[in-house]
């Protein structure tokens, strides 16, 4: 099981990677989600989670670990609201240039506009 577990954070981590490299925004939209759920599973594996036990010190013998449980609430809060961000910004982005590239530049295939027209004729 444990390694299975390895196995599903690696491919998260991987494909979020691997889309993150792309030049579209919605591949790296994509690939930040997936990067932060492979993150998110990692944190949960390291706090040694055992089941049925009490996530508080002294009332028995082995306690829970919270820390892990509460690093993972926050990085789900914060991945969200990044997630939010980053489709107005790519919104924002396709809305001025155009186009849906994480630079901004245009492809060949489009014509130059008039303004790099006038620029390129002086």
């Amino acid at each position: 099981m444990e390694l299975l577990f390895a196995i599903a954070i690696g491919a998260l981590t991987t494909s979020g990677v691997y889309l993150l490299l792309r030049a579209r925004t919605f591949p790296v939209v994509m690939g930040l989600t997936l990067l932060s759920y492979g993150v998110n599973l990692f944190l949960f594996a390291s706090g040694r989670l055992a089941t049925g036990q009490q996530p508080v010190i002294g009332t028995t013998a082995s306690y829970s670990d919270p820390l892990p449980q509460a690093l993972v609430l926050t990085a789900i809060v914060i991945g969200f609201a990044m997630t939010a961000f980053l489709v107005v910004l790519s919104l924002r982005n396709l809305a001025d240039n155009e186009n849906d590239h994480v630079d901004g530049r245009r492809e060949a295939t489009t014509p130059p506009s008039k303004i790099e027209q006038e620029v390129s004729s002086k």
